[in-house]
Parts: C-alpha cells; sequence; structure tokens
C-alpha cells in the first residue's frame, strides 16, 4: 500500500509540475474558460436575473469544454517520448497511474472552478446561498470528470484523430454528470426547488463507478 501511494502521488507531482511549469492551466485554459462565460452572455442577450437562472448550466458547459483541453494535454504528456512505457518499464501500476493522472486533472478542475465561480459572480451577479453545498458538488463532480475523462483519454489515446474523436466519445458520457451537477449548483444558489444534496449523491456514485471502472479498464487501455 505504501508503495502504490508513493506511485500514486508520484505520477500526479510529474503531471502537475510539468502544468505548473508550462502554466497552459492559467494562461490558455482559464482564460478560455472565463471567455466561454462571457460570449455566453453576450449570445443570450438576456437581463441580470434570466443570466443568473442560466449560470449553474453555462458554468459546467464551460468546465466540460475547458475539460477536453486539460485532457488532451494529459494524454499529450505520455505520448511524447513514449512517457507511458516509460512509466511501465519503472514498474508503476496501471491503477496508480491511472489514478495519478486523474488526481492531476482534477487538481486543475478546481483551479478552474475556483476562477469559473469568480466569473458567474462578477458577469452574471449570481448570489451563493449555500457555499458548502457549492463545494461539496464541485469536489465530487471534478472527481467524477476527472476520472471519466482519464478513462477516454485513454482510450483515444492509440487513435491518430484523437483530437476530434474524444469529445465525441467523452462528452455524451459526461451529459448526466453535467445535469446533476447543474442541479445541484441551481440548489446552492437558490435558483430551484430541488434537493442539491440529492444530487450531489447521485454524482458521488457516478464518480465511484467511473473510478473503479477506469481502475480496472486503464491497464488494459494502455497496452493496447
Amino acid at each position: 500500500m505504501k508503495q502504490f501511494m508513493h506511485d500514486f502521488l508520484l505520477v500526479a507531482k510529474k503531471d502537475l509540475r510539468i502544468e505548473i511549469r508550462s502554466r497552459v492551466i492559467i494562461n490558455q485554459v482559464v482564460p478560455f474558460a472565463v471567455l466561454v462565460l462571457v460570449l455566453f452572455g453576450f449570445a443570450l442577450d438576456a437581463d441580470q436575473r434570466t443570466l443568473r437562472l442560466f449560470s449553474p448550466g453555462l458554468f459546467w458547459v464551460a468546465v466540460l469544454l475547458s475539460l477536453l483541453l486539460a485532457i488532451q494535454r494529459s494524454v499529450s504528456l505520455e505520448t511524447v517520448n513514449d512517457s507511458l512505457t516509460g512509466l511501465k518499464l519503472a514498474g508503476l501500476s496501471p491503477i496508480a497511474i491511472f489514478l495519478g493522472k486523474s488526481m492531476a486533472i482534477f487538481a486543475q478542475i478546481v483551479v478552474l472552478e475556483i476562477f469559473l465561480t469568480g466569473g458567474i459572480i462578477i458577469f452574471y451577479g449570481s448570489v451563493i446561498e449555500d457555499p458548502t453545498l457549492w463545494v461539496v458538488a464541485g469536489l465530487v463532480t471534478a472527481i467524477a470528470v476527472s476520472v471519466t475523462g482519464t478513462l477516454y483519454g485513454a482510450l483515444a489515446s492509440g487513435l491518430e484523430v484523437r483530437e476530434t474523436l474524444l469529445p465525441i466519445l467523452l462528452l455524451p458520457v459526461l451529459a448526466p454528470v453535467l445535469i446533476g451537477a447543474t442541479k445541484a449548483y441551481s440548489g446552492a444558489l437558490g435558483e430551484t426547488v430541488s434537493n442539491g444534496w440529492q444530487w450531489t449523491g447521485l454524482l458521488s456514485l457516478f464518480a465511484l463507478i467511473a473510478a473503479t471502472l477506469g481502475s480496472l479498464a486503464y491497464g488494459v487501455l494502455v497496452e493496447e
């Protein structure tokens, strides 16, 4: 178990160290996500009340679009110089690699969520009435999309058209997550009567299933 945790943290730190040095998440992904929020506001051409009503859905659409950039970046880190083969030759288990890369994407999503939370408050005038629900739902959703994204990134990594095929494979699978996260955040903003905690529970179940399936399937996918 100690060796597993070492390998898991090693992979996560490796990916995060590369991202911190390259500043892709800060210089490219975050500005892209914030720009999406701004463009949504112009496209809807709506008043402040309408934007506040739609802000949970717009928030998560911006996250998912930006997630594709983060996943493609994560996949490219291992395809350059065949780094994934090096990790396997070093004796790291596929499960540790999978969870480590998922953790790195999870950290990037959390950073993205922080910036986008400020974005909907500034641009849409949203007010978070239940901060605890907002934070918990955001963390659970980040886990769900990071493990799912890592799995499907590995699935598409061996294909020549992975940049265009990944969204087609991933977005339909994440549609239930988008719905659940939107409902949970609507509850946190007080824009709906639905129970945001129940939706957060469903998101937790999705995250658990995705993490389990990903851990079991990742080794097979990278071997292929």
